[in-house]
Parts: structure tokens; sequence; C-alpha cells
């Protein structure tokens, strides 16, 4: 199948050769060079067509080229593409009003990608450890979890081979398993300052949190005076049919809020766009000199930013995609191509995980040949992050191709 697929990239001057004169290898690229996309598809060099069911790893959120994208990004760039945060910008403001107006009340700090967005959080929960002659410090962070690849990030990420050569883990972070609550509590001391969780894990394999472990860490954390920090970063933007993942967790007729939250991939719609959002007694801690980001927030990504939101708005996308969501997920558990092979279908919205009993061989190539952008992570777990404005009728045919390469 491998084989198949580099037959695709044969001329000594296309882009796949030329590329691995310049690039470093540290991406695991098939040999296929795609050239455009619109909406849930995408076509390579040789004009096949692809259902993309991964969205350039959940960015695109409103598929590709998406008219209202394009002309919010052209519109800004005839105005003002970049000033320098020591300027007041409408953009950037515009934006921020849409956080505060689908989440809690916060402020804003805005980033490239979630790794700066966690970086910046866990900075935030430290200064407010550390303030007032505290001594707190620590990160205390769950096994599977995914949080970025700087020396800090890694070693808040719970997964060894992330860490894997990078020598000594920078000191104060600390993994527990993400469902054991005893555990913990007891890796909590007098200098932990934060928790930091994905409300869904991401690259762990979609792993959901019930509601009432995640009220225990709420409260444990306004107990002991820690920052709860829930890192959004493929969670937030719609992707699973609210707009952020943390408003799923709903006990007594409200929602477990956390002090800080952190944003990327699906908030700039494939455009270099993170955000921190904090509440305002712990924003007001991170005063000048204390963090900044040179592009961060530039004004071309903050008005795509803004549109995409207020198309999700308008288009009532948050409950589209909870609807796809249950019809996929219905459809892949009742699948009989599949129930021998699946251990089982989770996620929320257009965020969905498929484990599977074994290792599924050669499935990613399978899959492209089969004409469908699905991933793996974990070896064992198939992660489906289309569009959340896919059709109906592109999520099907995705779906038929994606059980046909595991049937293959």
């Amino acid at each position: 199948m491998i084989v198949m697929l580099a037959r695709m990239a044969s001329d000594p001057n296309d882009v796949i050769n030329r590329a691995n004169q310049v690039l470093i290898a540290n991406y695991a690229r098939w040999p296929i060079e795609m050239r455009r996309g619109e909406g849930s598809r995408l076509w390579d060099q040789n004009e096949k067509e692809y259902i993309d069911l991964f969205a350039g790893f959940g960015g695109c959120v409103l598929g590709h080229c998406h008219p209202e994208l394009i002309r919010a990004a052209q519109e800004q760039a005839a105005k003002l593409w970049h000033v320098g945060n020591s300027f007041h910008s409408e953009p950037q403001v515009e934006f921020a009003e849409r956080l505060k107006k689908h989440s809690f009340d916060g402020r804003a700090f805005f980033c490239h990608s979630g790794l700066e967005a966690n970086e910046a959080a866990v900075k935030l929960a430290r200064l407010r450890g550390l303030a007032d002659g505290g001594k707190k410090w620590k990160t205390v962070s769950l096994i599977k979890s995914f949080h970025g690849r700087s020396l800090a990030m890694i070693s808040a990420t719970g997964n060894p081979a992330v860490k894997e050569g990078f020598g000594p883990p920078v000191p104060g972070f600390i993994n527990v398993e993400p469902m054991d609550f005893d555990a913990l509590e007891k890796a909590i001391d007098d200098e932990t300052c934060c928790i930091i969780m994905e409300p869904i894990q991401g690259e762990g394999g979609v792993n959901l949190f019930p509601i009432e472990h995640v009220a225990r860490i709420r409260k444990l954390c306004d107990d002991r005076k820690l920052t709860l920090i829930f890192d959004e970063v493929w969670t937030g933007g719609g992707r699973t049919g609210e707009w952020f993942g943390y408003q799923w967790f709903k006990q007594g007729g409200s929602i477990i809020e956390p002090d800080i939250m952190t944003m990327g991939k699906a908030i700039g719609g494939g455009l270099p766009v993170a955000g921190m959002w904090a509440k305002p007694d712990v924003a007001k801690l991170l005063v000048p000199g204390k963090h900044g980001c040179t592009l961060g927030g530039n004004q071309i990504c903050m008005k795509v930013a803004k549109t995409i939101f207020d198309v999700i708005e308008r288009d009532d996308l948050l409950n589209h995609a909870k609807k796809l969501g249950d019809i996929a997920m219905n459809r892949l558990k009742r699948e009989p191509r599949l129930a021998s092979k699946a251990k089982e279908v989770r996620g929320h919205g257009l965020f969905i995980g498929i484990e599977f009993e074994e290792e599924p061989k050669d499935l990613i190539p399978k899959a492209l040949e089969k004409g469908v952008v699905v991933n793996v992570t974990y070896k064992k777990i198939v992660r489906l992050a289309p569009p959340i404005n896919i059709s109906e009728k592109d999520l099907q045919i995705g779906l038929d191709r994606f059980i046909d390469a595991i049937d293959a």
C-alpha cells in the first residue's frame, strides 16, 4: 500500500522530492501533495479527491477555503496586518468579545499555538501561587495528556514517548493517572499551584471524563487554593457541539468552570491562532513585562477568528455538530464490519475516537487509497475530527470509505 502511494511521487522536480532536500523530517509525511481544498474535500497533485475527516488536526473547523473566512482575511489584509501589542486594535477586541459572550467572564492573551497558550497558563498559575510571598509553583497533570512540545510542556504531557530523548524533565511537573482521584490528591503538596487537564483528552485517544470526577477536581482546587486550567486546544471552538469542552460538565444546573482555559486549533480555522482566557482576578496578575508574543493577536488572524465564531453562531453549527456526531457514532457502533474489531466508540459532537481491539495495520495508507483522511493515535485509536459544517452526505461518504479501509 505504501508503495502504491509512493508511485504518486515520480516526477523528480515535484514538491515531494524537493521537500526532501529542504525540510527536516520531523513529521511522518505521506508521499502526497495536497494542492487544493474546498469544504470537507481535498485534492492532491493527481486530482485525486479525499473526504477530510481530520481537518488539519482539527484546525479547519469550517473546512477548507470557507468563502467568508477568505473575505475576512482579504478585507483585513487590505487595512492592517500587524502593529504589535503596544497598540489597541479592534479585531483583537472583537474576538475577545466573542470569547466572553460564549464562555465565562475573562480576559484574553493571544498567541500562535496551543503550546504557547499552555505555557502562558502555567506561568500565570505560578504568578498566582507565588504572589504575596506564596510558595506554590508545581503543576499536576494527567497521564495520556498532551500539552505541547516545549521542554516544560513535554514535562506536563503524560506520555513517555513525547519526553524520550530530551534528558531530565523540567522540575515541577507531576503526572498522575487520569481517573485516580486519590493519586491526584496525594500528588498535591504545599508547593502545588495548579492542575492542568483536557476536558476530553485528544492525543490520548478522545478520552472523556465523568462529570462527577471533574466536580471533585474543581472542589479540590477550591479547597487547596489551586488554579484549575482546562486545555481546550482540541475541544474549544465548537468541535464538541458546545463552544468549549468544559460546557459539557453540567451539574446541578450550573457549569463547572476552570480558572483558566487555553485554546488553539479550531479558533483560527487553519490560521495560527491560540489564546489563554483567564478569569479577571487571575488575569490581573499578568502585568506588562511578565509575558508576551510578538505576532500574537495579529489583525488578520483575529478578524478570521471572530468571523469563525460568527458563522458558527449564525449557522447553528453547534447543534449541527451534535446531530452529525450522534449519527456518526451510532453508525460506527452498529456497523457489522467493525463489530469484531472495534472495542469502543466515544466522543462528543464531531470529535470521535474509535478504539480497536488490536492495532489496525496500514490503516492510514489504506484510507488514503480509498479517498479519506483519518488519524491514528496510541496505535489503536482512530480519531475523526471533520469540519463541523460538513454535510451529512459528505460525512456518510467519508464513513463509507473509512469502513471500507478497515475492511480491506
